[in-house]
């Protein structure tokens, strides 16, 4: 009994003391733990480093591009008749492509776009159909230049019909308009992020008058008007392009009138000119402003649909200028470059099959001609 008892009393003392043993190891490894995570790291010591700004830039970039006169005489739209009206996208479909490719395409429209309800005439006293401008459009003419000696040929009426065209068609117009709100209405047109304002003006109108109290109907070459536009257009544009109908015809050169007024408005603030009236191609040249930029010149960029013939009056082209534009936290910069010229060449057979071709698909030596006299003055 004793013994029994004895063995029941080890046992107890067994089952204590391994207890006890196990809220031992417990009580240490929680311990252990809490100093664990009580640990603090010291930090290394790096050497200093020196911080460089960076300027971030955006650049941005387009294509401008000009062709000269649109003169449509009556065997041109004679040759454009169709039994529903009249067709003129044939007589594009070889320069299409070439007119495609800019950002923007100015073209200047020499004879107004009354259309047939006006009557249609031909030279002295122009009024061409309106399909002339649907041809333009579709072959990728972005703006017309409307401010030409034979603006008012069809006089108020004709302005206002070809102006109700237009807005039909959605085509922007400059030189002539319809009030003098209009007039005061800056022609700003977006190419990839670049705002391009287009300005134009003549020096008469083949000694028509302006109506009485209507000098808006056309923008006659005036000094102090011309500063004022420009003053307007910087101030809401990035580029702004003069389209003017200056010089003597049929002149393969420049006047000295003419120079001088090229400087005159670079030095107002024009970026790009281009010019028309001559009837034939007068060369490219950069102008250095009063301010130290670079104005691109086209002093005439010939005709490039017309019914005239010989004496390089067939003869017209492309002319076009690539524009940078950097945008940083300094400031935004302009830049103009590559200029460029494709000249064409209007071609038919007794005043039939009217169309445009490069002119280097007639033959190397006129295209070589034609070429240095361009950019005799870029070299």
């Amino acid at each position: 009994m004793k013994k029994k008892k004895f063995l029941v009393y080890g046992c107890m003392l067994c089952a204590f003391l391994l207890l006890s043993s196990i809220l031992l190891l417990i009580n240490m490894h929680f311990e252990e733990k809490a100093k664990a995570n009580n640990v603090q790291y010291v930090a290394k010591m790096h050497a200093a480093r020196t911080s460089v700004p960076v300027e971030k830039k955006l650049v941005e970039k387009a294509t401008l591009a000009a062709i000269g006169d649109i003169l449509i005489h009556d065997w041109l739209y004679e040759d454009a008749k169709t039994q529903n009206g009249y067709d003129f996208k044939p007589m594009l479909k070889q320069v299409k492509p070439l007119l495609l490719k800019p950002d923007l395409l100015l073209a200047n429209q020499e004879t107004v776009l009354g259309g047939t309800e006006l009557g249609l005439s031909s030279y002295p006293m122009f009024n061409s159909p309106q399909e002339v401008g649907d041809a333009f459009i579709d072959a990728g003419v972005d703006i017309v230049s409307t401010a030409n000696n034979h603006s008012l040929d069809k006089g108020e009426k004709g302005i206002l019909a070809a102006i109700n065209y237009y807005h039909k068609k959605g085509l922007p117009y400059v030189g002539s308009f319809k009030d003098q709100a209009d007039q005061q209405t800056l022609r700003i047109l977006n190419a990839n992020g670049i705002r391009v304002a287009y300005l134009a003006y003549t020096f008469g109108t083949n000694g028509i008058p302006i109506p009485s109290g209507k000098k808006y109907l056309v923008n006659l070459i005036d000094g102090q008007k011309m500063k004022n536009d420009i003053q307007r257009a910087k101030q809401k544009a990035d580029i702004v392009v003069i389209s003017i109908h200056w010089g003597n015809e049929y002149q393969r050169l420049p006047s000295d009138k003419q120079k001088r007024l090229a400087q005159f408005l670079s030095n107002e603030g024009a970026d790009i000119i281009f010019g028309h009236h001559p009837h034939v191609l007068e060369p490219m040249d950069w102008i250095q402003a009063k301010d130290g930029r670079k104005t691109f010149v086209v002093y005439s960029l010939g005709n490039f649909l017309s019914g005239q013939i010989w004496d390089y009056k067939d003869i017209g082209g492309i002319a076009s200028i690539d524009i940078t534009k950097y945008v940083s936290p300094s400031g935004t910069k302009i830049e103009l470059s590559n200029p460029q010229f494709i000249p064409t060449f209007v071609k038919s057979t007794h005043r039939r099959n009217y169309h445009i071709v490069p002119l280097q698909t007639i033959g190397p030596a006129k295209y070589k001609e034609i070429m240095n006299h361009m950019t005799q003055w870029l070299r």
